[in-house]
C-alpha cells in the first residue's frame, strides 16, 4: 500500500517546515511519506531548531533544506501545508492544486531577537505539534507519544 505524501512548505526551509516534518515522522511515520521544502531554501536547517527538536528526542540532522523546485514534475502530494504566508503567496500554484492544501501559519524561529531564539523555537516547536496532533486525529489516525520513548 503507498503511503500518502505530505509535503510541508515555507520560505527558507530551515525552521518550521523542518520541525513539522520532523515531527510528523515522530507521530505517525508509519502512515506518511513526510517531505518538507522552501520557496527561498537558505541551505541549512537553524542550529537553535536541531536543538529544540533533540531536547524532544527527535534528530534532524539527517534532513536538510530544500528547494520546492526539487520535487515539480516528480513527486505528486497527498496534502501539502504551507506554514508561513509566504509560502503560502509564493508557491508555485502546482503544489497548492495538489492533493489536499492546507495553511497553517506560525512564527519564523530565523526571525526571533537571538537571546530568545531557542526559547521561542521551542514555543514554535510545540504549536506546530499541536497543529499535528489534531490534524492526525481529524485523520482518524492516533499519534504516537514518541516523548515516552526518549531514554
Amino acid at each position: 500500500m503507498n503511503k500518502p505524501k505530505v509535503l510541508f512548505l515555507c520560505t527558507g526551509n530551515s525552521a518550521r517546515s523542518q520541525m513539522a516534518e520532523g515531527l510528523l515522522r515522530a507521530l505517525a511515520g508509519e502512515q506518511f511519506e513526510v517531505f518538507s521544502a522552501g520557496t527561498e531554501p537558505k541551505g541549512r536547517i537553524l542550529p537553535e531548531v536541531q536543538e529544540a527538536m533533540r531536547e524532544v528526542g527527535i534528530d534532524v540532522s539527517s534532513q536538510w533544506s530544500k528547494s520546492v523546485m526539487e520535487y515539480l514534475g516528480k513527486v505528486n502530494f497527498g496534502y501539502v501545508v504551507t506554514v508561513c504566508a509566504d509560502a503560502e503567496e509564493n508557491c508555485p500554484a502546482v503544489f497548492l492544486n495538489m492533493g489536499t492544501h492546507e495553511h497553517w501559519p506560525f512564527d519564523d524561529p530565523a526571525k526571533f531577537d537571538e537571546e530568545q531564539r531557542l526559547e521561542s523555537t521551542r514555543r514554535v516547536r510545540d504549536q506546530i505539534e499541536q497543529r499535528l496532533r489534531l490534524w492526525l486525529t481529524q485523520q482518524g489516525i492516533a499519534p504516537r507519544d514518541y516523548r515516552q520513548m526518549i531514554l
